[in-house]
């Protein structure tokens, strides 16, 4: 890559911290609880297109288990993915304050077959990253890995680095 300046150009490299399991069995009771749940919620997804159906489930600081599922719409895009509906749908059934979420998990699997690597889309790691954000304490995340491996992250913000935020809004007039 040619620069067309000669002003010098500086190299940055991220890094992304995760654990990564080698089964499922390697997690808490509590993981387990969650990542049990966003499995179970694929079953109840409405995946009429893609044919690929994805549970979240979210765990409350109550130990409280809320799920999620995708849901497809013949008039692309109004479907939503299933970390969304979770989101939204735990917001939206509190007038008052959301409860603090703790933990989150995702399972993805197609119609006819095992469960496969389901990794969240760039508008649900921005909205699961405005949770994680609006509520002022981190949400670990378990995501299905290749060959039956668990991916733990301790943070959301860890999925979207370079992301958009309240404080890139303009200010308030």
């Amino acid at each position: 890559m040619a620069a067309d300046s000669a002003a010098p150009t500086t190299r940055r490299y991220l890094s992304l911290p995760y654990d990564e399991l080698a089964t499922p069995d390697q997690l808490s009771p509590a993981e387990r609880q969650v990542w049990d749940a966003a499995r179970a919620a694929t079953a109840h997804s409405y995946a009429p297109y893609s044919h690929f159906h994805v549970g979240a489930a979210l765990l409350l600081a109550d130990s409280t288990v809320f799920q999620g599922t995708n849901q497809e719409n013949a008039a692309y895009p109004s479907g939503l993915c299933a970390e969304r509906t979770a989101l939204f749908g735990l917001a939206g059934s509190h007038l008052g304050a959301v409860p603090r979420i703790v933990g989150m998990a995702v399972a993805g699997r197609p119609a006819q077959g095992e469960f496969t690597a389901a990794l969240p889309c760039g508008a649900c790691r921005q909205v699961m990253l405005e949770s994680e954000m609006r509520q002022q304490q981190p949400i670990w995340l378990l995501l299905p890995g290749p060959a039956g491996t668990v991916l733990r992250f301790e943070r959301l913000a860890d999925l979207l680095p370079f992301h958009f935020s309240p404080s890139d809004l303009p200010p308030r007039l």
